[in-house]
């Protein structure tokens, strides 16, 4: 038992001297003037996935090789040693700057894609603000606008297709919560709205019918004054919907909504010929 515990007393004392001669050999390093050295060492720590080391090298690099051949892949490693830390803002600035910067580098076309793939890694769920759904939709496209020919046109496409579907999820919950609050006037043209945005909505089934539902609430709750023509588009858009979709799960409810409408507008007709 005694020489276990000094067995590990032993191992962890050696570990801990390598911790510390590595740790004083990158702090000699970082000091060095050697900038050759600096930069075969950057380029070691970051193959090693070390980014954290590697970092603080090519930083101090950036400046250094500023305007020579060697700064190009300088910036390159430093805009992805931001990226692999996870500072996909940092990243996507660096990466896009560099496309501008050296527009004729073999990295060039790379760079452009990884400025609009960190807007993408920033994009947040559906139910927060979509500002960088948008710019980051907006940087994809115009990869594919500018690299036409690229092997990365078609995986563009697809992270296109789902930051739609995010947004798309977005306008769906929106529209549908002033619904939930009884707002159905707002909720009717926020559903319009989303068919607008997205024609081919998975939603769609579900948004023509409460499209229908919010015009016969809204009427329901409407003044005499309203409720004539508010029931009339209540009838426009049960249309719609059973012309669409005749066996939708929504069926039933939807043709006793047609039928209360019917009878409503029946029994407002009739009241006007006796007040007339």
């Amino acid at each position: 038992m005694k020489y276990n515990t000094a067995l590990i007393k032993s191992i962890s004392l050696f570990f801990l001297v390598i911790m510390l001669c590595s740790c004083s050999k990158y702090q000699q390093l970082l000091k060095s003037t050697d900038l050759d050295h600096k930069y075969e060492m950057a380029i070691q720590y970051y193959n090693g996935e070390e980014y954290y080391k590697a970092f603080p090298l090519f930083e101090e690099l950036l400046t250094l090789y500023k305007g020579t051949a060697k700064g190009e892949e300088v910036y390159y490693y430093y805009a992805y040693c931001n990226y692999y830390l996870d500072d996909y803002i940092l990243a996507g600035y660096y990466f896009k700057n560099f496309a501008k910067t050296y527009p004729n580098s073999k990295h060039a076309e790379e760079c452009q894609y990884m400025n609009a793939y960190c807007y993408y890694q920033t994009s947040p769920p559906s139910s927060l603000d979509q500002t960088n759904t948008y710019k980051a939709i907006d940087e994809l496209q115009l990869f594919i606008n500018l690299y036409s020919q690229s092997d990365r046109i078609a995986e563009c496409n697809e992270l296109i297709d789902e930051l739609r579907d995010k947004l798309e999820t977005k306008t769906y919950k929106n529209s549908k919560l002033y619904y939930k609050l009884g707002i159905y006037k707002a909720a009717i043209v926020a559903f319009n709205t989303t068919l607008k945005e997205f024609p081919d909505t998975k939603y769609k089934e579900d948004i023509v019918f409460l499209i229908l539902k919010s015009n016969y609430l809204l009427a329901s709750n409407s003044v005499e004054s309203k409720k004539e023509e508010r029931l009339k588009l209540t009838v426009d858009a049960y249309n719609i919907f059973i012309e669409a979709y005749p066996d939708s799960e929504y069926t039933k409810e939807a043709e006793s909504i047609y039928g209360n409408s019917l009878k409503r507008l029946k029994n407002l007709a009739s009241d006007s010929r006796d007040r007339a």
